[in-house]
């Protein structure tokens, strides 16, 4: 149940920017404050970071214990968007040991967004992000486990990544600031979704450049296979926008500077090579197994059976398939389609693409870390970041060429943005003359991120309404998905086998979608199914006559749940529980 909150009082966006707009009036108006504090401060932050190593451990170690520190506050999360449920999907099937599962009897009815049934039933998304989670179911009970490794190895790797490519005390205030920002609210330690494994594995390619420059060691070749291996299985798209520029700055590099000679070259890259050589035949071994074959994509069977809107705008629409339900159709036609089709006029592709540069923006810098992008122009051409700038102007076009952009497509870049970032930092903070404003920016933002952190710990007893979009911040948002969780408890203590046959109105919200079902749907305590026609749902119930039916209606306030038309008289009683117990509900989903 969603606590008060979350529905009234001050917002912490608001107070994010009115802390920002206050930090800007004392650097005009009264830089020197604070100056001996953060003097004092600085010196224990520059012997911290000439230990290189600590920092990386220390970072990520951080990391994970803050989160671990604060789940009373912000708890395992549910999941909610169709993405999570469709890599929870991929996780429960590979920690039950397979690469995917048979085509289920009754698919027609059983459709859902970013899901395959056939020829197998099996998550649309490439393995990397199930696996991990499955390794988390495995190991520790929970698939949220895995994500939150994942984001204590990216805040790790970030540093490391930026010791590379700057001072270590601006790689280490680049690790507390990814901390701060991506590993403790954000979307992508409170989802399913996705984010921080592609953002590890970015850090590793984008790390290994200069440290492979110097010295071409065996060891950073292989965390550059790595990181490519990963991002290959997650973000393959995204990824080539990163690893190609990085194979060829290495390449140049053998070529101009002095080097090892060839065999010694190739006995170092021999592990490396092998990494890569495992994660190509994986690949192609598992769209073999689930998609029929070795050259398919993951995402290409999905979108060729139900998209129209392709995923690049240079790309033409398909033809609009045929669909069995509304939800679906409103989806593919109408939200994706519209949003492709606006792309299409000169006006259209700008104020989209200003859009999704602004969600993107939004969620890796908020109110708090925009005032040191304003010296970005002078930075453009800094000789120490010129690679990481040219990388970042491909990505950005790269991602503009996508119809769609949630923050999570720009995470292979991660650690070039904030190493960006920093440097802008570096150079507004720079002593020299007349620039006291901008050293008290730069020492005043990361004290602001950690006063805006303690303030979301304490949003509750504040009274302090957290944003309401899931992807929008690193905030956090307001509890979501609340009602399908409480009917899924009801049916799953009833006694026997439950099927649910979800009903929608035809003004319902795409995006609250109810029908999710595990790995194993004929053994699973309650199946969800769509409502079809007569003749289709007679099909149905002849197929699951083994299981009490329920007529489940998300739409109505609250969600209704009633015996399905036919049941016995003895379940009408418990369908009047069901109902009863979710009109005890507070919040609507």
């Amino acid at each position: 149940m969603a606590s008060d909150h979350t529905s009234a009082g001050l917002s912490l966006l608001t107070i994010e920017f009115g802390f920002t707009s206050i930090l800007l009036a004392l650097a005009w108006c009264f830089p020197q404050t604070g100056a001996k504090f953060f003097q004092r401060l600085g010196r224990t932050f520059r012997d911290l970071a000439r230990r290189k190593r600590l920092c990386v451990v220390a970072v990520g170690v951080t990391a994970g214990l803050l989160r671990l520190a604060i789940l009373p506050l912000s708890p395992i999360p549910r999941p909610y968007v169709s993405d999570e449920f469709s890599y929870l999907l991929a996780s429960e099937t590979f920690a039950s040991g397979r690469l995917t599962n048979p085509a289920p009897a009754m698919w027609a009815h059983l459709e859902s967004f970013h899901i395959d049934l056939k020829p197998t039933y099996m998550s649309m998304y490439f393995p990397a992000q199930g696996m991990l989670l499955a390794a988390g179911q495995i190991i520790a009970g929970n698939p949220w486990w895995g994500v939150w490794a994942s984001s204590v190895l990216m805040c790790a790797a970030i540093c490391w990544m930026l010791q590379g490519w700057l001072p270590p005390v601006w790689a280490l205030l680049g690790g507390v600031i990814a901390v701060l920002r991506l590993a403790l609210f954000s979307y992508w330690m409170d989802s399913y979704w996705g984010g921080a494994l592609p953002a590890f594995a970015g850090a590793l390619v984008l790390g290994s450049v200069p440290r492979l420059c110097r010295s071409f060691r065996a060891r950073d070749f292989f965390w550059m296979a790595l990181g490519m291996a990963l991002l290959a299985l997650s973000r393959p798209y995204e990824g080539l926008l990163v690893c190609v520029p990085a194979v060829v700055a290495v390449a140049w590099s053998l070529w101009k500077r002095p080097h090892p000679s060839a065999s010694v070259i190739i006995f170092r890259v021999a592990p490396a090579l092998s990494l890569l050589i495992a994660a190509v035949a994986f690949t192609g071994y598992y769209d073999y197994r689930v998609f029929g074959k070795v050259s398919t994509p993951p995402y290409k069977v999905n979108r060729d059976t139900y998209a129209s809107a392709p995923h690049f705008v240079f790309q033409a629409a398909r033809p609009k398939p045929v669909y069995r339900y509304k939800a679906m159709r409103d989806f593919y036609t109408g939200l994706e389609l519209r949003w492709f089709e606006d792309m299409q006029t000169g006006r259209g592709f700008l104020r989209k693409t200003l859009r999704k540069a602004g969600m993107a923006g939004f969620f890796y810098f908020g109110a708090a870390l925009l005032l040191p992008m304003a010296v970005l122009p002078k930075i453009l051409f800094d000789r120490r970041i010129r690679f990481l700038v040219v990388v970042g102007s491909i990505f950005a076009v790269g991602l503009a060429l996508e119809t769609w952009l949630i923050p999570h497509y720009a995470a292979p870049f991660t650690a070039g943005i904030y190493a960006i970032l920093l440097q802008c930092m570096r150079h507004l903070g720079a002593r020299r003359r007349g620039n006291s404003a901008g050293l008290f920016i730069v020492r005043a933002t990361p004290v602001l991120c950690v006063a805006m952190v303690l303030l979301r710990i304490s949003a509750q007893p504040l009274h302090i309404r957290l944003p309401g979009g899931k992807m929008l911040t690193s905030y956090g948002s307001t509890p979501v998905g609340l009602a399908r969780e409480h009917v899924l408890k009801e049916l799953e203590n009833l006694p026997g086998r439950q099927l649910a046959i979800v009903r929608y109105r035809p003004d319902h919200d795409t995006y609250e979608e109810w029908v999710y079902n595990h790995a194993d749907i004929d053994r699973s305590k309650v199946v969800w199914a769509r409502d079809m026609d007569a003749a289709g749902n007679a099909k149905l119930l002849s197929y699951y006559a083994d299981r009490k039916a329920w007529l489940v209606e998300p739409d109505s306030d609250p969600p209704a749940v009633s015996p399905y038309p036919g049941s016995a008289e003895r379940d009408l009683k418990l369908g009047f529980s069901l109902v009863s117990a979710a009109q005890s509900m507070s919040v609507k989903p």
